[in-house]
């Protein structure tokens, strides 16, 4: 293997907060003209080190060099300065404004250094979705797309940065097959041109085959770095986490009760013709896990959200208990629906609030004795969760966002747990959790099962519908394709009817 220049160097990086020691005497190289695969679970540091990289945090003991010189980062403007671009796996786009305008945003194009240029930024960012091999259209709003077609955007933001050195964190978390293939094209040609990129990501398969070089965190120490020729994902799952074990199938024959959900005929109509949900019918037991599998653009997000209550344009009936369910999302919540968003960040949580004021708010009634909120009550019921989810967190008075993503979803989850439902809703409960959270989570979700709780998924990762359902429903088109009770069910079989031309050839 060639040897690929180092760029970037950090020795003896250390990164204390309050009451936490976030990297610990960190020696991290990163390599020119390569991808350096950053990949530890959730609050392992990896977060942490690409911020000190990119000039969020300052290094509380160390030193950073570049191209053999010390420097030193105080804000993201000098990293980019020197040539440092990060797509944050949480998004940071002006959802109201264009495509252009939040690819240039801070970086206008302008006319003699004064007025903005807008047809200028227009040109470029058709150039930029041209080379991501995307349809869409500049001047389109934001807060337009779909996630997946938002994180392309935080793509093409760096890209037109011509940044030297470029930070992908989670990259892949919402998006297509299709459209990680364009991604990995894209990462092709940067690194033929000499960028140096590091990669973080759970998909460890994906590590494995775009990866040059590996470096893997455990609380804050670096413990495997080497690379990537004969690593396999054994020895990455060992030096994460110690334990090469961790999986989540059922143990033992499940058992299931009666019927706790039924949809029936659920339509959503789409804006300009068609339908995002086409007459789908669903039916779930107490105890049973179903598994909704499909490709962007399915309907899966679509369907959870009708049964939510979140579209007032829906029709068709939804019961729980055999009683039909109407009104809105906070009265389905009192009947005992709950929902996991796919975007945790927008849906899921209010940044600004502690973990504890998350964890609670939809359950406040709960906690009010004769009009006011008893605090001690919320508060023992929040650390109840935190130890019972595996949150790492210092203190439930934290600030929900100084969590790491994986973290971050437990508390989503243990909100929506804390309203006692008797049927969850979860889409991509796994999106941006490590291999030791997401085996923590499933267990939890089979821990609720066994306790008589109906349980609905949505995943695009074919392992987990395979692994984690009893019964698995494919959508495609905004209609079901296929269902297959798990011992009948197999990744071929599974793909096959997700894909977007099945219902269109057996028309």
């Amino acid at each position: 293997m060639t040897e690929h220049p180092i760029g970037l160097t950090i020795r003896g990086g250390t990164k204390v907060y309050p009451g936490t020691r976030a990297l610990k005497d960190v020696d991290f190289d990163l390599r020119m003209g390569a991808v350096n695969v950053l990949v530890g679970e959730n609050g392992a540091g990896k977060s942490t080190l690409m911020k000190v990289i990119a000039g969020v945090e300052e290094l509380t003991e160390g030193r950073i060099e570049m191209d053999g010189q010390p420097v030193r980062f105080r804000s993201t403007r000098e990293a980019e300065r020197h040539g440092i671009g990060i797509v944050f796996q949480e998004l940071n786009l002006f959802p109201n404004m264009s495509v252009a305008d939040n690819i240039f945003i801070a970086h206008e194009k302008t006319r003699v250094g004064v007025d903005i240029d807008a047809g200028a930024q227009r040109e470029a960012a058709g150039r930029l979705m041209e080379r991501l091999e995307q349809d869409i259209d500049p001047d389109t709003p934001v807060g337009d797309l779909r996630i997946g077609q938002q994180q392309i955007v935080e793509i093409a933001k760096s890209l037109a940065r011509d940044a030297r050195i470029l930070i992908l964190d989670e990259p892949t978390s919402a998006l297509s097959a299709t459209e990680v293939e364009v991604l990995f094209r894209v990462i092709a040609d940067l690194k033929a041109h000499g960028v140096g990129i590091v990669y973080i990501s759970h998909r460890l398969e994906e590590l494995i085959r775009i990866g040059d070089y590996i470096t893997v965190l455990r609380d804050g120490v670096i413990t495997g770095a080497r690379a990537m020729a004969g690593v396999d994902v054994p020895w990455i799952v060992r030096n994460m986490i110690g334990d090469a074990s961790k999986d989540f199938p059922r143990e033992g024959a499940a058992q299931f009760g009666p019927e706790v959900l039924r949809a029936e005929e659920v339509c959503l109509p789409r804006q300009g013709g068609g339908w995002l949900v086409d007459h789908v019918s669903l039916s779930v037991r107490e105890g049973e896990i179903v598994g909704i599998y499909g490709l962007m653009g399915a309907g899966r997000t679509e369907l959870l959200d009708c049964i939510m209550g979140q579209h007032p344009h829906a029709t068709g009936r939804v019961f729980i208990g055999g009683e039909a369910l109407v009104g809105d999302v906070a009265g389905r919540i009192r009947r005992g629906v709950a929902l996991i968003p796919e975007d945790r960040k927008r849906d899921g949580l209010i940044g600004t609030m502690a973990i504890r004021e998350n964890l609670t708010l939809s359950s406040l009634r709960d906690f009010t004795r004769a009009g006011r909120l008893d605090l001690k009550a919320e508060a023992r019921k929040a650390i109840d969760f935190v130890k019972r989810l595996g949150i790492k967190a210092a203190s439930v008075e934290n600030p929900v966002f100084s969590l790491s993503g994986g973290n971050q979803q437990k508390v989503v989850i243990g909100k929506a747990l804390m309203t006692q439902p008797r049927v969850l809703l979860m889409d991509e409960p796994s999106r941006g959790i490590d291999i030791g959270a997401k085996a923590e989570v499933f267990r939890v979700m089979r821990q609720l099962s066994a306790q008589g709780l109906g349980i609905v998924f949505v995943t695009s990762d074919l392992d987990e519908v395979l692994s984690l359902s009893d019964r698995i429903v494919v959508m495609a088109n905004g209609r079901i394709s296929a269902s297959f009770e798990a011992r009948e069910a197999d990744a071929a079989r599974v793909a096959r009817a997700a894909a977007p031309t099945q219902l269109e050839d057996a028309a």
